[in-house]
């Protein structure tokens, strides 16, 4: 077994200056391809890839989540107390809910349909604007069809605040400048507002709406979550479906570079909607990696891992590792045509099992809602203005093209394809 000495240099400012690149810099100088060691933020931190990594990292008896979670990323991303920061039967009993409302395909497929029905409400007021910024566009109406299928109210006249609020949580989490406050503000106003709605959802009847699965959960000791507690779980229903707005974009930027692949989702091919989704999420930076704690001293291939140990697992590196997936660095569709890919390989969102671990129960959502809605932004009548930024910055977490990808919307399409639940793009992909 090696014994690694801990490394004297932190390199927590490389991490903040290098972003996305600063995983692949490290394992350039690792000699070991599936782990490496630095420290960060003054403590030793261990970085670990490879599917056989991934069922090490999300086994609880290696590694714990709670506390393991930076406070700004608490503070701005998923809110105190939420699912995200639980272990053992807590982690479970709260995922419970989450299942419930979003690993349900009838619902899945309500949501997509619900989104695809918005957009096409949407897209014929972006042919009357001179320009349309398509992140922005695409956040409206997530924003819209996720309140409207978890029965949340939102008044018309909030909706442009709302969606700015929910992706600002997202936008923040990973910086300390005006982008984190404007995320802390953000969460506030969604929490006040959103415990306000559970407790007025209380004083009502029971449902099975997802609003209602959230206000009526127990904990393990049969208490119902407190207002402020329920809020923050809702949020953690509504910002990461709004939260595809990134994929959405990327997949603009996509088709803008490599307009060949408009035609298949202008045919609506949903198994090849599907397979864009999957490698939209592959390819393009998201989720640069998650974390925890070693709860004791480990082994993983032969190396020690300290007891208290910050681990990384490194998402952004395995979605681009060639051992997984010849020339990574091409987008190619065609790579999951006909396959799944399998659950400890893509890793988008973290990894594990949606049932009992941390992964995330909502990869069936982003997966509907994203093959949903490439193929409406194909079927789109539109130019890309050439006056825009459309770089990806792997400084910037989250990353983004500069400009959000803005568009020229000529046309909605739907004279030449009409689109409805029956075309199959609301049912449940896979």
């Amino acid at each position: 077994m090696s014994v690694h000495r801990h490394p004297l240099v932190d390199d927590s400012l490389g991490l903040a200056v290098q972003g996305y690149s600063w995983f692949p810099g490290r394992w350039r100088r690792s000699p070991d391809p599936d782990i490496m060691h630095t420290r960060l933020m003054g403590k030793h931190a261990v970085g670990l890839r490879g599917p056989e990594a991934v069922r090490f990292f999300y086994d609880e008896s290696h590694v714990r989540r709670h506390g393991a979670l930076p406070e700004p990323v608490r503070g701005t991303l998923f809110g105190y107390g939420a699912i995200h920061t639980l272990d053992g039967i807590e982690h479970r009993n709260r995922k419970l809910m989450f299942l419930a409302g979003l690993k349900d395909p009838h619902r899945v497929g309500r949501l997509a349909e619900r989104a695809g029905q918005v957009w096409d409400s949407a897209a014929a007021d972006w042919a009357t604007q001179p320009r349309v910024v398509l992140f922005d566009a695409t956040a409206r109406v997530l924003t819209r069809a996720v309140h409207d299928w978890a029965e949340v109210p939102l008044d018309p006249a909030d909706l442009d605040r709302t969606a700015a609020d929910l992706t600002a949580l997202v936008d923040g989490f990973a910086t300390g400048g005006p982008r984190h406050w404007r995320a802390r503000r953000a969460r506030g106003r969604l929490e006040r507002r959103l415990a306000g709605v559970i407790e007025q959802h209380r004083a009502g009847e029971p449902d099975d709406s997802v609003l209602g699965l959230v206000a009526r959960h127990t904990e393990t000791d049969g208490r119902l979550l407190t207002p402020e507690r329920a809020a923050v779980e809702l949020l953690n229903v509504l910002r990461p479906t709004v939260a595809v707005s990134w994929f959405v974009t990327f997949a603009g930027h996509a088709l803008h570079r490599w307009p060949e692949l408009r035609d298949p989702l202008r045919d609506g091919d949903l198994g090849y909607a599907v397979a864009f989704a999957h490698e939209l999420r592959r390819f393009y930076p998201f989720a640069p990696f998650v974390g925890g704690t070693a709860v004791r001293d480990l082994t993983f291939q032969d190396e020690h891992i300290p007891s208290g140990s910050l681990v990384l697992l490194d998402i952004y590196g395995q979605n681009h590792d060639s051992r997984l997936w010849p020339d990574p660095y091409r987008f190619d569709p065609d790579r999951f045509l006909g396959r799944e890919p399998g659950r400890d390989e893509l890793i988008p969102q973290g990894g594990g099992d949606p049932r009992e671990g941390h992964r995330c129960p909502g990869e069936d959502v982003t997966v509907a809602l994203l093959s949903t809605l490439a193929i409406r932004l194909a079927r789109l009548d539109y130019e890309v203005p050439g006056d825009q930024d459309l770089s990806i910055s792997l400084r910037r977490i989250p990353a983004l093209p500069r400009s959000r990808v803005e568009l020229r919307v000529t046309g909605t399409g739907a004279a030449r394809h009409t689109v409805s639940a029956g075309d199959g793009q609301g049912s449940q992909p896979g």
